[in-house]
C-alpha cells in the first residue's frame, strides 16, 4: 500500500492537469476572420482600416532642443548616466506645433526614459536593435498622446552612457 499511495497521487496529478488544461484552453479563431487563401475578403468592415500612407515628401524632422540626460540607478546610488539626443518625423507643417508642445513632449519623454531606466533597459548592451525598438516604441506611444497623429516616428539620433 506504501508504494501504491504515490503512484495514485502521481495519476491524480496528471490527470487533474490535463483537465485544467482542457477547461481553460482559449476558444478557437473565428474561422470567419481567418484568410488561408490569401485572396482579399470583399466585406472589408470587419478588418481595421489602414492609416493613410504618408510619403517621404510629406514628412519633416524635428530636431528637439538640448538633450535627455537619464541617471541610472543601482544599489542606492547614480551608477551611469545615459545622454540621448531625439528628433521626432512629422507630418509636413507639424514643426510649429512641436514646439508649441516641446515643453509637455520633453515631460512624457523623461517620464518614459526615466521608467525604461528603471526597469533596467540601459543596462548591458543597450544598444542592440531590439533593445531600442522597445525604447523608440515607449516613446511614440508617450509621443503620440502629445502630438496626436502629427507624430510619425521618433528618432534616437545620439545616444551615450556615461559609467561613474
Amino acid at each position: 500500500m506504501g508504494k501504491l499511495l504515490p503512484l495514485i497521487l502521481i495519476i491524480l496529478g496528471v490527470g487533474g492537469g490535463a483537465g485544467a488544461g482542457f477547461l481553460l484552453k482559449p476558444p478557437p479563431p473565428d474561422p470567419a476572420l481567418e484568410n488561408p487563401c490569401g485572396e482579399v475578403p470583399h466585406d472589408t468592415t470587419p478588418l481595421k482600416q489602414e492609416e493613410e500612407e504618408v510619403l517621404p515628401e510629406d514628412r519633416e524632422y524635428v530636431k528637439l532642443n538640448n538633450q535627455f540626460i537619464v541617471p541610472v540607478v543601482g544599489e542606492g546610488r547614480v551608477e551611469a548616466l545615459v545622454v540621448l539626443a531625439l528628433s521626432v518625423e512629422v507630418k509636413l507643417g507639424a514643426r510649429e506645433t512641436v514646439f508649441s508642445r516641446e515643453p509637455k513632449l520633453r515631460d512624457v519623454f523623461l517620464q518614459q526614459l526615466f521608467d525604461y531606466a528603471n526597469q533596467g533597459g540601459f543596462a548591458g548592451v543597450f544598444t542592440q536593435s531590439n533593445t531600442l525598438d522597445v525604447l523608440r516604441n515607449m516613446l511614440m506611444e508617450a509621443g503620440g498622446d502629445v502630438l496626436g497623429d502629427q507624430l510619425l516616428d521618433v528618432l534616437i539620433t545620439d545616444i551615450a552612457r556615461q559609467d561613474n
